[in-house]
């Protein structure tokens, strides 16, 4: 064996390494390099690495494949229905609370409009339920009817059977029975505009071609609106004709010019009756705060008193015959008074919760007559709900347009779920969503399972 001393170390010229039990120059004895190296430490973890991996194991892994997961074709149609539920549940306390006073003070009973609110939520819920499990192309078909249904209803506001409520007159009430068959009309606008854009589409560069056969439908429907001086929800009607058609893809020089015209028609239209009264009232500040801009000063103070968390379920001062239409027009005004900040910030984390429901059936939607048809709804919720709060919180002159799913109305909230309905009918029609159900067993099927597999315990 050939070996070289160098010092006091001695090398095998064969592997070059020296042997283990030589020592150094200092004596020390060398280290094996052989010897395997143990493995390094991980650094400790801080508290919030260790409240983020708990959490990761209780809720079934990292946040991105969570998201992945839940992002099924089903998610829309289960989380819409839920913000709805909650938003009317949150109406109701409110409509309750908002109108007791007023209810004990004229001799009834504290629970007179809440009782006659409640049906026509359980009725509304009804309808929703079923309106989704009927297929868009069932909404197609009967569109036409509902258009005349809706304008023959509105035109009975002309005759002895229409009631003048507010200084307009767009009420019907057949014996005990009073009703708005306006809101049954923005049903018809949004299945109207979805089925003349949807069969036109390859025609909205050429606005006589698609504009002659919406106003048949529209006109009728908001024209008799105005007739009956219901400047407000006139408004939220073209709001919805103009969601739909940028919702279906008219091109934006068209847009313009028809915006151009209805603004110069709301002009003309407002500088008449007390309507003037109320624009000039909210130029002006409202500073005749026991005059012309007492319900706008009211609602303000309704809204500072709240706070951050509000004087407590039931607590309002305002509702004491201090704020007209505290359970209507003005209900957001009571709901910030008694739950503060927080409460208005939930109600209004709920209608974005909606509008995001809605985008996502528009963009996952492959038939225009579907993502028409949810534009229009998703405009007509959210655009009047807009107008309510600004009204409310001093944005924008009294126009007398009630919050939708919370303030009271029967017909409103039952015309307000049946569009909800149709939402969800294109979002339980949308692409793998009814592959998704098929897929998914029945509350039937479920029970049956959990029954069988305890007998075979």
């Amino acid at each position: 064996m050939a070996t070289r001393t160098t010092g006091t170390t001695t090398i095998d010229l064969r592997d070059g390494v020296a042997p283990s039990a030589t020592t150094s120059a200092a004596g020390t004895p060398a280290p094996d390099r052989r010897a395997p190296r143990p493995a390094p430490r991980r650094p400790a973890l801080t508290r919030r690495q260790h409240a983020a991996a708990w959490g990761d194991a209780l809720l079934g892994g990292p946040l991105p494949g969570r998201l992945a997961r839940w992002d099924t074709p089903l998610l829309t149609y289960g989380v819409l229905q839920g913000a709805v539920v909650m938003l009317v549940a949150i109406g109701l306390v409110m409509v309750l609370s908002s109108s007791s006073v007023e209810s004990i003070a004229d001799g009834r009973s504290p629970f007179q409009v809440v009782l006659s609110q409640a049906p026509f939520a359980v009725l509304g819920l009804v309808a929703m339920l079923v309106a989704a499990r009927l297929p868009p192309v069932f909404w197609r078909r009967v569109a036409p009817v509902v258009v005349v249904v809706a304008a023959v209803l509105e035109s009975l506001v002309l005759t002895p059977l229409g009631v003048d409520v507010g200084g307009n007159r767009n009420w019907v009430r057949i014996g005990s029975v009073q009703g708005q068959p306006s809101e049954l009309g923005k049903v018809a606008l949004v299945l109207w505009c979805a089925v003349v854009l949807a069969s036109k589409h390859r025609l909205l560069h050429q606005p006589l071609r698609w504009g002659l056969p919406l106003a048949l439908g529209v006109v009728p429907v908001i024209g008799f609106v105005l007739a009956g001086g219901d400047l407000g929800t006139s408004m939220v009607m073209a709001l919805v004709v103009a969601g739909a058609l940028f919702a279906a893809g008219v091109p934006l020089r068209h847009l313009a010019v028809m915006a151009l015209v209805g603004l110069v028609a709301v002009a003309a239209f407002a500088s008449t009756g007390n309507r003037i009264t109320r624009i000039e009232a909210f130029l002006g500040g409202n500073t005749d705060r026991l005059g012309s801009g007492y319900q706008a000063t009211s609602g303000l103070y309704a809204l500072a008193s709240g706070g951050l968390t509000g004087l407590g379920l039931g607590g309002s001062r305002q509702k004491w015959s201090w704020l007209p239409e505290a359970h209507n027009d003005y209900i957001f005004a009571i709901l910030g008074e008694e739950l503060g900040l927080v409460g208005t910030l939930v109600v209004l984390a709920l209608f974005v919760v909606f509008g995001w429901c809605c985008a996502r059936v528009v963009r996952r939607s492959k038939d225009l007559f579907a993502a028409v048809l949810v534009a229009g709804v998703m405009v007509w919720v959210l655009g009047q709900a807009a107008v309510n709060i600004a009204v409310v919180i001093g944005l924008a002159p009294v126009l007398g347009v009630p919050l939708p799913l919370i303030s009271a109305g029967g017909s409103a909230l039952l015309c307000t779920l049946l569009g909800v309905g149709l939402v969800l009918s294109c979002a339980r029609h949308s692409p793998g969503a009814q592959a998704a159900l098929s897929a998914r067993p029945g509350l039937v099927r479920r029970s049956l399972a959990v029954v069988s597999r305890g007998g075979r315990r």
